[in-house]
């Protein structure tokens, strides 16, 4: 049995389309499914903690929806033990299931879930825990959490106009630019310091880093490669390589970050003084004033102290 979690709104509209596909797909597969619509933000955590309680040893979840759905749905996850997920991507960056080469064919997609739900056959993938000053409980990301400019940016795009018109002309991806451009010279910077953790391979030893930052744009900690409808932050994470990886700008004057931008959108930041990028198991992060943070793509506050964890393997995916 396939549970699904069908957020209808997604992608500005596009997701009732591709849930017709997938219905469709599922109907003419004979394969067996309950649905399940949101209604709210916030809702397809309850759902997915109440597939949680049911009597089984193993429960498939299937999201239809986008980045902020399948966040919603991790969060919802009591026990990831149990829990098999399946994506069918239907949002407007569905960073996740491109990070993770999940295919957009929807009937391809359907088939895959349900012959691997069948056989019992998974991916172990990566997973970060975000815990931050005034949060209620650890929260969940599976593409990333940032602090500083791209976090302001996730925030504004969550109500921006704009966004729903450049979807609606599939030009959805622009609303991240025009809004980045304008964050960075309006936004405030922070001086920062960071102290990383990295377990040395095959060893009890551990890596530290501790850095002083100062004019901080910038902290991107990355569960993939690309956030924000597909700029790469962290070229080389995978979501399998057992490690975050925080990309960071910070000493860097405004108008010479906005010159590097196409840098970093064709993933070659890392030539450019200022810009860095670390792997780490563990992350604290401090800041001298408070600074906005999302997780994968969600507003959770203006923060002042931010610890990451990578939670190695805790994902079972179906696709």
């Amino acid at each position: 049995m396939l549970y699904f979690i069908v957020n209808r709104a997604a992608g500005t509209g596009k997701s009732e389309a591709i849930w017709r596909k997938t219905k469709k797909c599922l109907k003419d597969g004979v394969i067996d499914y309950k649905a399940y619509e949101t209604k709210y933000v916030g809702h397809a955590t309850k759902i997915a903690s109440k597939l949680c309680e049911l009597p089984a040893d193993k429960v498939s979840i299937v999201v239809v929806g986008g980045d902020g759905t399948v966040n919603e749905v991790l969060n919802g996850i009591t026990d990831f033990q149990k829990v098999r997920l399946g994506i069918i991507p239907a949002g407007s960056g569905n960073d996740f299931a491109n990070g993770l080469d999940i295919k957009k064919d929807v009937a391809a997609n359907v088939t895959q879930i349900a012959l691997h739900d069948r056989i019992g056959n998974v991916r172990q993938i990566d997973l970060g825990m975000v815990i931050y000053n005034g949060c209620e409980r650890p929260r969940v990301f599976g593409i990333s959490s940032g602090i500083g400019l791209d976090a302001i940016v996730c925030k504004s795009a969550l109500k921006s106009k704009l966004k729903s018109f450049l979807n609606w002309i599939h030009l959805g991806k622009l609303t991240y630019i025009f809004i980045t451009i304008h964050s960075l010279f309006s936004m405030d910077t922070a001086d920062g310091y960071i102290q990383l953790e990295r377990k040395v391979k095959d060893s009890e030893r551990t890596y530290k880093i501790d850095k002083r930052m100062e004019k901080v744009i910038f902290m991107a900690t990355m569960n993939l490669r690309a956030e924000g409808g597909g700029v790469p932050m962290a070229p080389k994470a995978t979501g399998t390589n057992g490690c975050l990886a925080l990309s960071s700008a910070s000493g860097i004057a405004k108008w010479k970050t906005f010159l590097c931008l196409p840098f970093l959108v064709t993933a070659n930041q890392e030539w450019i003084k200022g810009f860095d990028i670390h792997y780490t198991d563990k992350a604290i992060i401090k800041l001298s004033k408070p600074m906005v943070l999302h997780a994968d793509g969600e507003y959770c506050g203006n923060v002042t102290e931010v610890t990451y964890e990578c939670l190695p393997g805790f994902l079972n995916l179906l696709n």
